[in-house]
This record gives structure tokens, C-alpha cells and sequence, in this order.
């Protein structure tokens, strides 16, 4: 059984709506930058978004590449499960990101990003650690590094 690791606070007099979604971790060759969409308002995620009715991961993540990126994508490696509790100030809700983070790398480009607002830009780790909107979506890169130093022993 997998170790499910929480982010945020519950507030047990609150209700939580939640919103189970899929994310990308996807870092460069020599694995000292790592990619992450940054919007117009300055905020940075990782490469995903929420599951759309019946669809699978990859499925999902093949669909965010293309809205976010204009970008195919091609999944390598399950990194695990983390969640994050947090209120939504553009939606004013409460919600519990339920999160499920694979390690991928980037493919061609097939068209232009259908979300104008989101860019995709390189950072180093360290930076993407600190710059991540979500803590769940932190744990997730510091996890696929660690995953990728044992698998290259």
C-alpha cells in the first residue's frame, strides 16, 4: 500500500471538493532543471491538470500537454500519489487536490498552446522548489529525483 502524503491543513468545519488530477514531472538531460507552466499572474505548476469525466492518466496528461504546451508528451515513470488541502481565490472554493505525478519527458510541438496564458519555462530545481504553487506539486519533483538517482545506480 502506497504512503499518502498531505499537504495544507483540514479544516474539519470545512467541506472539500475533491479534485483528483494528474501532473508531469519532467526535467532536462543532465536533470539540474526541471519544466514548469508559468501563467500571465506569475503563478507556476507543474505540467497537468484535473482528470475530464472517464478519462485515464495518460489520457489526461496527453490532453493537458496540448492545451497548456501545444506539446505531445510521452509518460515514463508513476512517482506516486500526494494531495493538498487549499481554498481557491479565483474560484472561491475549498478543495482537495488529489494528485498523481508521473515522470515524463516533452515530445514535438503539434500546435500552438490552446491556453494563451500558460507558458512553459526551464527552471533549476532548486528554484522550481521554492516557485511551485502547490506543496504537493514540490514533493513530486524532489520525489522523481531521488527516483531517478536510484535508478541510475
Amino acid at each position: 500500500m502506497q504512503t499518502i502524503h498531505t499537504f495544507g491543513k483540514q479544516d474539519p468545519n470545512k467541506s472539500y471538493i475533491k479534485r483528483p488530477a494528474v501532473y508531469a514531472v519532467v526535467f532536462n538531460e543532465t536533470m539540474k532543471n526541471a519544466a514548469v507552466v508559468q501563467t500571465d499572474g506569475g503563478k507556476c505548476f507543474l505540467l497537468g491538470g484535473g482528470l475530464e469525466g472517464e478519462e485515464t492518466h495518460i489520457e489526461c496528461l496527453k490532453r493537458e500537454a496540448i492545451e497548456e504546451l501545444g506539446l505531445e508528451i510521452e509518460i515514463k515513470q508513476y512517482i506516486g500519489y500526494a494531495e493538498r488541502y487549499f481554498f481557491s481565490t479565483k474560484e472561491y472554493t475549498d478543495y482537495l487536490s488529489q494528485g498523481y505525478f508521473y515522470r515524463c519527458e516533452l515530445g514535438k510541438k503539434i500546435c500552438e498552446p490552446l491556453e494563451e496564458d500558460h507558458h512553459l519555462i526551464w527552471m533549476e530545481i532548486e528554484e522550481v522548489q521554492k516557485k511551485l504553487f502547490h506543496e504537493h506539486q514540490s514533493w513530486a519533483v524532489k520525489t522523481a529525483l531521488e527516483l531517478s538517482r536510484q535508478n541510475d545506480k
